[in-house]
């Protein structure tokens, strides 16, 4: 046979292998992309569900922040970032509020992916448009991966630790290629990058804290900066984006300020004097007793609890494992019965909240059964590196009387410190068998929290622990996390409807030794790498929910936290001024979200404007 007819051989192999190829992969292209499913809404939808068609621009709505801040680069892992930074540009893709998790084209007008999901072609709409009327192009969106990974914020390498490349196909399709098709969350995942401006930022100090004002393309821009004290923005009338779908019925407001307030009376003050218009209202003794005034007994001053179904994650007091004492899980566990959930909830929270028994309370990941033959096939081959009641028993946080006592659960801590070989000398300190005594700090920015924590610390020093509070402001709050420079602190692990990456940079072993991870409690733990490592890979719903109880359940078995409490509403308490839509996202944990779906009612403010005079 001769050269030629070899070549020509040669090449039909290539090409009919290639067709082979492609037509037993199937390739998709749609509006949207589900991690499991289909999309709830069709291509040619009109609007959210949780907007509405009656809503009009204009007016403004003034919201309150608590602390400071220090920067408009919210990005990196330096300074105090400004409260909603978020509205000065737009994603890839945005999340819709009553769907687990399902991505919708927003800077990009249609989402192309193979059916094995290792790849994703976003094809980028030509009328996108910075604030300076610049394109925003392809390139734009490689510069920004490239950046946040190069100098942002590290949780970025572990959201995108498995993209291979990112490439420029032409001016309006960016392609991601990820090193392997096991991680099916990763085709939504990069579709919340915020596209950053590359002949704005490409000559600039992007890992420098700054106030100067960032050139963004979403619904608002920076109006005026009192540093420190208060931000304000300011609606964009020409926003590119203002028709799309998935904005119809958002961003109603002309303006949108927050007022910071370094004091939470002062804050509440500020509201009931009209300083400020919306408040998320996070004290239940504020929420139970301080509302109590004419403005709210007659309707104008609104008191409300938005319901959702979202995964509340889990608040906690966390221990910083970096400390040696805090390696050892007996004296984490005796700990835990030292805080007495029920006498606070009786006694402080005026039984506003239910205790949080999960990292991922409130949610079908929570481990609150027996693991079944499913999740043991996972736990099996990791029984010599996790503690044996992950088999045997149901993690529940301790349980008391509420009377205030607390006798019986510190009895139980004192048998499992005298079990594992600690001592109390001087009949005051204790010490471990190593003869370190027992002494730490917890770390708060709210004075709010003393109340909490001094009951606390009173049943600590029953067991001959001494611990202390120490009040920071909210910059070295935020700065001592980052570092890890703390024992205890209060923290809130915020968890999504689809677990995936995130996880990674909260419990994983690589996280814990890099610094602005969110991996503060310092887990190095080769079963929770592992279990960590099946959730992002996992192919099904069903999968992930298998996966993620396993997680749940060896965290929560470590006693890595003491549970706090949650509740599956928001309370909200607002100047009756604004138009609400009918239906509430179930998913929008936190309601900051869903308020940009308001709107500023003229002759509700008119109509309030009135009676506040005739009140006063």
């Amino acid at each position: 046979m001769n050269l030629k007819k070899i070549a020509v051989i040669s090449a039909l192999i290539i090409l009919f292998g290639a067709n082979s190829y492609a037509s037993a992969v199937k390739v998709i292209k749609s509006h949207a992309i589900a991690m499991h499913g289909l999309p709830k809404y069709p291509a040619a939808f009109e609007r959210f569900e949780y907007t509405s068609p009656r809503a009009t621009k204009g007016g403004e709505i003034k919201m309150f922040a608590f602390g400071t801040f220090d920067s408009l680069n919210g990005f990196i892992a330096k300074g105090t970032p400004a409260d909603n930074l978020h509205l000065l540009y737009d994603t890839l893709t945005v999340q819709a509020l009553d769907e687990p998790f399902t991505q919708y084209g927003l800077l990009a007008h249609s989402i192309e992916y193979p059916e094995d999901r290792s790849w994703v072609i976003y094809h980028l709409r030509p009328e996108a448009k910075f604030h300076d009327q610049h394109p925003i192009t392809s390139e734009d969106v490689v510069f920004t991966f490239n950046l946040l990974l190069d100098k942002g914020n590290p949780a970025y390498k572990f959201f995108f630790a498995d993209v291979e490349e990112v490439t420029a196909l032409d001016t309006h399709r960016v392609k991601f290629t990820f090193k392997h098709n096991q991680n099916r969350e990763l085709a939504l995942t990069v579709g919340s990058l915020a596209v950053l401006p590359k002949h704005y930022w490409q000559d600039k100090e992007f890992d420098k804290s700054s106030l100067e004002v960032p050139l963004g393309s979403g619904p608002y821009q920076v109006d005026k900066v009192d540093p420190g004290r208060r931000i304000s923005y300011r609606r964009v009338e020409n926003y590119w984006g203002k028709d799309l779908a998935v904005n119809r019925g958002f961003y109603n407001f002309d303006q949108v300020s927050t007022d910071y307030y370094l004091d939470q009376v002062v804050a509440l003050e500020g509201l009931k004097v009209g300083e400020y218009d919306f408040r998320w209202e996070f004290s239940s003794k504020f929420w139970a007793t301080a509302y109590d005034i004419p403005a709210v007994q007659q309707g104008l001053l609104k008191q409300v609890e938005f319901p959702h179904q979202a995964n509340s994650g889990i608040q906690a007091f966390i221990f910083n494992l970096r400390r040696p004492i805090f390696q050892d899980i007996a004296l984490r566990k005796a700990i835990t019965y030292a805080f007495d959930f029920e006498w606070s909830n009786e006694t402080l929270f005026y039984k506003a909240y239910d205790r949080s028994y999960s990292f991922f309370t409130n949610s079908e990941f929570a481990a609150d059964e027996l693991p079944n033959d499913a999740e043991l096939a996972l736990l099996e081959p990791l029984r010599e590196q996790v503690p044996e009641s992950v088999f045997s028993e149901v993690y529940r946080p301790p349980v008391s009387d509420g009377s205030g006592s607390n006798r019986p659960n510190l009895r139980r801590a004192k048998k499992i410190l005298d079990d594992a070989g600690y001592k109390v000398i001087n009949n005051k300190q204790l010490i471990n068998p190593e003869g370190q005594p027992i002494k730490f700090e917890i770390l708060i920015r709210s004075p709010g929290f003393i109340r909490i924590i001094n009951p606390f610390i009173k049943n600590l020093a029953r067991l001959g622990i001494i611990a202390r509070i120490r009040q920071v402001d909210t910059s070295q709050y935020i700065n001592r996390g980052r570092s890890f420079d703390f024992d205890m602190r209060v923290h809130v692990f915020r968890q999504s409807e689809s677990p995936g990456n995130e996880q990674s940079n909260m419990w994983s072993s690589k996280a814990a030794n890099m610094e602005g991870s969110d991996n503060l409690i310092g887990i190095n733990n080769p079963a929770v790498d592992n279990l960590v490592e099946r959730v992002v890979n996992a192919q099904t719903r069903e999968d992930l929910v298998i996966a993620t109880q396993a997680l749940d359940r060896v965290l929560l078995h470590n006693h890595y936290v003491i549970p706090q409490w949650f509740k599956a509403n928001n309370r909200i308490a607002y100047w009756d001024k604004f138009g609400i839509p009918k239906v509430t996202p179930i998913y929008d944990r936190f309601y900051q979200t869903a308020v940009f779906t308001w709107w500023y009612d003229e002759d509700k403010a008119n109509k309030l404007k009135n009676n506040l005079q005739a009140i006063n």
